[in-house]
């Protein structure tokens, strides 16, 4: 048996799954098992994972893509570990990183189900730390705060097998932020840690599905029918509504996006800033995306 059971799903990164491999054959905590889950490649991602001769690594092969949750849910069903750990094929762990995870997991009750750490997110010759000092709530009960937006990076997070067993898996109808909303359900039940160190050097690449607003919108709107409406707060629905009008608004569905604007505006009447981006709505997508980026310069220039 293995304590922790590390799962890499992979899709066409030959050229950079290499690098999260060996950062997690070069950990300094040894008791793992790597599964690579292989999302169906078409390129030589095989022979990438091949390559490495460590009788530590488990490769498994979709025939078909069938998506990041699915191959992640894949991983998780046949692993081994006490503890299940991610690992994105274009991420990299610093070698202490799994070693004092488990620490603190050694030193911690039961009830704590996930023990996370930060990471610097690299985007368009940007550096940026994750969580942000913008994020009151990183320890303990983070059920509210992770309403609010998701801080609890996939491949900085490892989680105890029976939180999955709990509260289930990844959410395969989701494409977008579904790691999002298994950390919602998984903080409902459990208790969080975090080490504040970045042990993850994420990079975003240019075709990530973070990127695809029509992604992004369609997995906000079925995160907030299935988390933020039970809850019936009027302020979290607006901000909720917000963010997808935004998306819509980047994905050319003009319509939708300041219906879903004027929504917000309506659930909270008094937030000038749903006020002023349902007027900018008025003006068509360059008008508004014109008024969202001046705004962005005037935030950055304080």
């Amino acid at each position: 048996m293995v304590t922790v059971s590390v799962i890499l799903p992979t899709y066409n990164r030959a050229h950079v799954v290499g690098r999260a491999i060996r950062s997690v054959l070069e950990q300094t905590y040894e008791d793992f098992e790597l599964i690579v889950v292989d999302d169906g490649s078409t390129d030589s991602t095989e022979e990438v994972v091949r390559s490495f001769d460590d009788r530590r690594i488990r490769y498994i092969r979709h025939k078909q893509n069938k998506g990041r949750s699915a191959a992640r849910n894949t991983g998780i069903k046949i692993a081994k570990g006490e503890y299940i750990a991610f690992q994105d094929s274009d991420d990299e762990w610093l070698p202490e990183k799994l070693e004092e995870q488990m620490e603190v997991f050694k030193t911690s009750s039961p009830q704590v189900g996930v023990v996370y750490t930060g990471f610097y997110l690299f985007y368009d010759d940007k550096k940026i730390y994750i969580p942000s000092a913008n994020v009151k709530t990183k320890d303990g009960n983070i059920y509210d705060e992770l309403l609010k937006g998701n801080f609890v990076g996939t491949p900085a997070a490892v989680v105890r097998a029976e939180c999955l067993k709990k509260v289930g898996m990844f959410d395969e109808s989701l494409h977008c932020l579904e790691d999002w909303e298994l950390f919602i359900r998984i903080s409902k039940e459990y208790i969080f840690k975090y080490i504040d160190k970045a042990l993850v050097n994420a990079f975003r690449s240019p075709n990530s599905i973070l990127l695809d607003p029509d992604a992004c919108a369609t997995a906000m709107m079925l995160i907030m029918e299935k988390h933020i409406y039970p809850l019936g707060d009027q302020r979290r629905l607006a901000e909720m509504q917000y963010s997808i009008g935004n998306y819509l608004f980047k994905s050319e569905k003009i319509c939708e996006g300041r219906a879903r604007l004027l929504c917000a505006w309506k659930l909270d009447p008094l937030n000038i800033k749903y006020f002023l981006a349902y007027l900018a709505s008025l003006l068509g997508k360059n008008g508004y995306v014109t008024i969202v980026r001046l705004k962005r310069l005037l935030l950055s220039v304080r």
